[in-house]
């Protein structure tokens, strides 16, 4: 066993708690025999329909004069099988409601409650150690993702092989190109599968014939009415393609919120 997989030990375990405890507070009588089992099946049906929620979400940079409101209370519900697009001009806060959301760090203000599913964040420059070669960084995401190593084990040559990496696998991370990082990332979230997956940008880089392939299995992956995917896109074909929801960010407030003909139209015209 690697040795840093014994370093992870301690993340591994809060990740299996997280997925196993939503964040929403419990009703004390819930251990009462006559209710316990009604209201298990009421919380799992809720946990269903609700992927995901956000209440008030704030997180700023900087202080005093200098602070920038990246998100400025934003209040979010996504239902279970939703593919939601996020646009809006740089500096709107796209990227840092999915990394929020992916708890790469924590809100000032707010909450978010994944209601117990797993979640995945796809971001170039997220995630992997670049002194570590790409095969064990593929352990350390998959464990971080709340993965045994067992399962990891049975999935790591179907992501190896999508990833087209060839001998770079056994080689640093900080030797990969931006779209050699990027069919890594894709890959051992493509292959192992969480419930919730969070895009920010990568479709968007390598080589053409990568685009096609990734574009493919995303595809297959939405076919799965039980998972949800939030991506952020510059390419209005994709959204318009891919996704039934889009939400339009500005200044770190949400602007707009519906279908993708109705938010695309308002959003490329303010734009022009």
């Amino acid at each position: 066993m690697l040795d840093f997989r014994k370093a992870l030990e301690r993340t591994v375990r809060y990740n299996q708690t997280r997925k196993q405890e939503p964040y929403h507070s419990r009703d004390p009588e819930e251990d009462q025999p006559d209710r316990c089992h009604d209201m298990v099946r009421e919380e799992e049906a809720y946990r269903k329909m609700n992927v995901l929620r956000t209440e008030n979400l704030k997180k700023y940079y900087g202080s005093g004069d200098n602070q920038v409101k990246a998100l400025d209370g934003i209040s979010l519900s996504v239902e279970q099988g939703e593919f939601l697009a996020v646009v809006g001009t740089s500096g709107s806060g796209k990227s840092t409601l999915l990394r929020a959301i992916a708890g790469v760090f924590s809100p000032d203000e707010g909450s978010i409650d994944l209601h117990g599913h797993s979640v995945s964040l796809l971001s170039i420059g997220v995630g992997f150690q670049k002194k570590l070669p790409g095969r064990e960084n593929i352990y350390l995401s998959g464990m971080l993702l709340g993965f045994s190593e067992d399962e990891i084990d049975s999935k790591i040559e179907e992501i190896i092989e999508f990833s087209e990496l060839g001998d770079f696998i056994n080689r640093p991370v900080k030797t990969y190109s931006s779209g050699m990082y990027s069919k890594l990332a894709f890959s051992i979230t493509a292959i192992l599968e969480t419930e919730v997956i969070l895009i920010d940008e990568v479709l968007s880089v390598g080589d053409s014939k990568f685009k096609k392939k990734s574009y493919k299995k995303m595809q297959q992956l939405i076919t799965n009415e039980d998972r949800t995917v939030i991506i952020v896109s510059h390419n209005n074909d994709t959204l318009n393609k891919l996704c039934n929801s889009i939400l339009w960010l500005h200044e770190g407030k949400i602007k707009m919120q519906g279908s993708p003909g109705e938010v695309l139209e308002a959003y490329e015209e303010f734009m022009s």
